[in-house]
């Protein structure tokens, strides 16, 4: 079987959750069937400039084929746009203006996937949102597999995405909240899917020596990994911690991992430290009292998993109902809505020896049973061999309306219809 994988960006040194998720299952899907990734020559997600050249290459052992993309990301041009679908009544037209100026436009890729598309089985798309699965899927629906990867955020509420969420084949989802939330939006309960999220390459062993004395780190600390950006919660966190510091008088630093797109306080108990490589990562997880996951919206948190197969409790933000959800399945993390909440579980976490443990141990157990890549890999290979004894039919996706009807300013604001969407953690496994 031929699989391609499409996605926004790939690369060994591109760590964003989606296009990390992608790189993982092209991997794991490469030892059991042919895999060509099909992605753009963009390296960077805010701009989305041609930084890598276009053709093939190798990339851990798969094929990488990448596709030029037409224009930058104008971000004043994408804020308006997104300014006004998100938050006024709007047309369906707006909304494809908008998909276009968020990026990353590849038509090249979109016209490579329909010409040569007999010459795959099945292509996994990864991310709702952008402009290649968008109009890939409208090329191959009986083809198309998708990972929506879908956050909690206003462009779930856009009319221009449900017609795509139905048609394709079928979908993989991270959690049973966004599968709640996308089954409500978009009425997808009848597309063959299943929950399934992601594994990941966490080493048997960690070594939180050699991270402490390669980075002269002395005093405990807990440790946040990721983009250092505003919708990551990472304002709140910087806001929270620093009232936290003022009130306990125990020594707890905070270590920051990961590229900023934002100011650091100048803080004797903050540290930054950049983008780290996988080996110093790991070695900081093994060192930490615990990982903060303060992100408002998640698909999937790929770095609380790492956490949890490494024994590290985590303190989520409760106001992301994914974290929440994955907390309360998992029994391996706390969670905060206020900073009375965040102060309060954040000291029982460190001050508490056996809870850390036991929120550790369960961790452990919840990422075997739900996550190690043997459930992962075998989730993936039932849907395909599913999808390959059940007969395709007549499968599409709903054509767009007439030039006229696409102009009409009739529909409501994305953050309208979102708010409408049921919140809340799931309750299961």
């Amino acid at each position: 079987m031929k699989l391609g994988i499409v996605v926004q960006r790939y690369g060994a040194g591109i760590n964003g959750g989606a296009e990390l998720h992608a790189r993982y299952i092209a991997e794991r899907l490469a030892r059991h069937h042919e895999v060509e990734v099909l992605t753009t020559c963009a390296r960077d997600y805010v701009t989305w400039g041609n930084e890598l050249p276009a053709g093939v290459e190798d990339v851990r052992g798969v094929p990488v084929r990448r596709f030029p993309v037409a224009h930058e990301r104008n971000a004043r041009t994408f804020g308006l746009r997104s300014e006004h679908v998100f938050r006024k009544t709007h047309s369906l037209q707006d909304e494809l203006s908008w998909l276009d100026s968020e990026g990353p436009a590849t038509p090249a890729l979109v016209r490579h996937l329909e010409r040569h598309r007999a010459g795959f089985d099945y292509f996994i798309f990864f991310s709702y949102r952008y402009y290649h699965s968008y109009h890939g899927i409208r090329r191959v629906p009986s083809q198309s597999i998708l990972v929506p990867t879908a956050e909690r955020d206003p462009a779930v509420g856009l009319a221009l995405f449900p017609p795509v969420l139905r048609g394709a084949r079928a979908i993989m989802f991270n959690s049973l909240e966004e599968q709640r939330m996308l089954q409500h939006v978009a009425g997808t309960g009848r597309t063959p899917s299943v929950v399934v999220g992601v594994g990941s390459e966490v080493p048997e062993r960690v070594q939180p020596g050699r991270f402490r004395q390669r980075f002269g780190i002395d005093a405990p600390f807990v440790v946040y990994i990721g983009r250092i950006d505003e919708n990551k919660g990472c304002n709140e966190l910087f806001d929270y911690f620093q009232r936290y510091a003022r009130v306990v008088p125990a020594r707890l630093d905070l270590l920051l991992i990961g590229k900023s797109i934002l100011p650091i306080p100048d803080h004797p108990r903050i540290h930054h430290l950049g983008f780290l490589e996988d080996e110093d990562k790991f070695d900081a997880l093994g060192a930490a009292e615990a990982l903060i996951m303060p992100s408002y919206f998640e698909s999937l948190s790929m770095v609380a998993l790492e956490a949890w197969a490494l024994g590290k409790p985590v303190l989520a933000n409760g106001r992301c109902d994914v974290l929440k959800g994955q907390a309360i399945r998992s029994n391996a993390a706390l969670y905060y809505e206020s900073f009375p909440e965040f102060a309060e579980a954040l000291q029982a976490i460190v001050s508490s020896q056996s809870l850390k443990r036991a929120l550790g141990q369960n961790g452990q157990l919840y990422f075997r049973q739900h996550y190690a890549w043997p459930v992962i890999e075998g989730k993936y290979l039932e849907m395909l061999d599913r999808l390959g004894r059940a007969p395709a039919g007549v499968h599409g996706v709903e054509p767009l309306p007439g030039y006229f009807a696409r102009r009409r300013r009739v529909l409501p604001p994305a953050e309208d219809v979102l708010a409408a969407v049921p919140a809340g953690a799931v309750a299961g496994v």
